[in-house]
C-alpha cells in the first residue's frame, strides 16, 4: 500500500508547489506593495459564492503584467489551482494559437498532459465542463480582441462559485464588450514622481536616492519617463555606466531631443550605445527569438562570429533582455519589441531590409525577387 501511496503523494505535493511556486517579478518592486492591495480589493476574496472578473488597464509599460503577477503571488494558495496566460495577443498569432492557449489553461489547472484540443469550440466546451467543479485563479494578460477572452473566459457561469478571472489590456473597450462593470476595471495609473526618482536611482546607483552630485539630473531623467516602470528600468540601466556630469548632461540633451517619439524614443537611446555585435543580436531576438529557447540561437551566433555569452549579458544588464530562468527562454517587454522591429522597418523597402518576419512581406518579397 506504501508503495501504491508514494507516487500519488509525491503528485499531490508537486501540483501544490507548481501552484503556489511565486512568478518572477521586477527586481525593485516600487509602488507594488499599494496597488497589489487595490486589486486584491477589486478582487473582493471573501464574496466566496461569486465568480469576479477584473481587468488591469493601462498604457504600455506601466506595469499591469507585474501587477498581475504579483497578486497571483499574493493570493494563490488561497485557490485550488492557477494559470498564467501571458503574452495573448501575439501567441494568438502563431498556428493553432487561441486552441493552445486553451490547452495550456486545462493542462494547468488540471495537471492533464493528455488532453488534445482540435478547434475552439471544443476548446471551450472542454473548459466549461472540466473547470466548472474548481475554484481556481486564472491571469489572462495582454489581451487585444474580444474574441480572445470569448475562448478563454468566456461566460462567469463557466467557473466554479469563488474563482477570479484577472485580465490584463491596453485597451478599455475589450473589458467592456466582455461585459466587466466600470467598478471591476482597475485603470493603473503611472508611478508618482518620488516613486519614479526612487525606481531610476536603484537602477542606476543601486540605492534609493541618487547621488548627491547626481540629484539634479536624476530628478531630469525620471521625469522624462512619465512615470512608466519599463522607461524608468531601462534608462536607469542605460546610466548605471555613465560616470561624469558631463555624459549625463549629453544624454538628458537627447532624451529630450527624442521626447517627441514617445517611449520608443527613449529606449532607443539604450539601443543606440550598443556596439554592433550588441545590436545584431538585439535585433534578432526582437524580431524572431521571443519567447524562443536560447541554446540554438547562441550556436548561430557563435557560427556567425558574433561573441553571443558578451552581447548577452550587456543586453541583460541594459534591461532590454532578459532569460527566463526555467525554461531558458528570450524574454522581451513587447514596447521594447516594437522599437526594435521599427528600427528594421526603417531600414529600407521590405526586399532591403536586414529582417523580415510578417509573413505577407516575406510572400511579397518572394514575388518581387521572382
Amino acid at each position: 500500500k506504501e508503495q501504491k501511496l508514494i507516487p500519488f503523494i509525491i503528485k499531490r505535493i508537486l501540483a501544490y508547489v507548481s501552484k503556489v511556486a511565486p512568478l518572477e517579478l521586477a527586481k525593485y518592486p516600487v509602488g507594488l506593495h499599494s496597488r497589489v492591495q487595490q486589486m486584491i480589493n477589486l478582487l473582493d476574496l471573501e464574496a466566496s459564492n461569486d465568480v469576479i472578473m477584473v481587468g488591469i488597464h493601462g498604457i504600455g509599460g506601466v506595469g499591469k503584467t507585474t501587477i498581475a503577477k504579483a497578486t497571483r503571488n499574493a493570493i494563490a494558495s488561497r485557490f485550488e489551482a492557477t494559470c498564467f496566460i501571458s503574452d495573448v495577443k501575439n501567441k494568438v498569432k502563431q498556428v493553432n494559437g487561441l486552441a493552445s492557449l486553451q490547452l495550456q489553461i486545462i493542462t494547468e489547472l488540471l495537471n492533464d498532459k493528455h488532453s488534445t484540443i482540435t478547434d475552439l469550440s471544443q476548446g471551450t466546451n472542454l473548459i466549461e465542463r472540466r473547470i466548472h467543479s474548481r475554484r481556481v485563479l486564472i491571469i489572462i494578460d495582454d489581451v487585444d480582441d474580444h474574441e480572445q477572452l470569448k475562448e478563454l473566459v468566456g461566460s462567469r457561469s463557466w467557473f466554479c462559485h469563488g474563482s477570479r478571472i484577472i485580465i490584463t489590456t491596453r485597451y478599455k473597450h475589450v473589458l467592456n464588450v466582455h461585459g466587466l462593470k466600470e467598478e471591476e476595471i482597475y485603470e493603473l495609473q503611472s508611478l508618482t514622481p518620488r516613486e519614479s526618482l526612487e525606481l531610476f536611482s536603484l537602477h542606476a546607483f543601486g540605492t534609493a536616492t541618487p547621488f548627491k552630485e547626481y540629484a539634479r539630473l536624476s530628478e531630469e531623467i525620471a521625469s522624462t519617463a512619465e512615470g512608466l516602470p519599463l522607461t524608468l528600468e531601462v534608462l536607469g540601466s542605460l546610466f548605471f555606466d555613465k560616470r561624469g556630469e558631463e555624459g549625463w548632461e549629453e544624454s538628458l540633451g537627447r532624451l529630450r531631443k527624442d521626447e517627441h517619439n514617445g517611449v520608443h524614443g527613449k529606449l532607443r537611446l539604450s539601443y543606440e550605445e550598443l556596439d554592433e555585435t550588441e545590436k545584431h543580436i538585439f535585433l534578432d531576438i526582437a524580431c524572431f527569438l521571443q519567447g524562443k529557447g536560447t541554446e540554438n540561437a547562441i550556436y548561430m551566433w557563435r557560427e556567425s562570429g558574433l561573441f553571443p555569452v558578451i552581447g548577452l549579458k550587456v543586453l541583460i544588464h541594459k534591461s532590454l533582455v532578459k532569460i527566463d530562468s526555467i525554461f531558458n527562454e528570450f524574454r522581451m517587454h513587447d514596447q521594447i519589441q516594437e522599437m526594435g522591429r521599427r528600427i528594421v522597418s526603417q531600414e529600407h523597402h521590405p526586399e532591403l531590409r536586414s529582417r523580415l518576419w510578417r509573413s505577407d512581406e516575406i510572400l511579397d518579397v518572394l514575388q518581387y525577387k521572382k
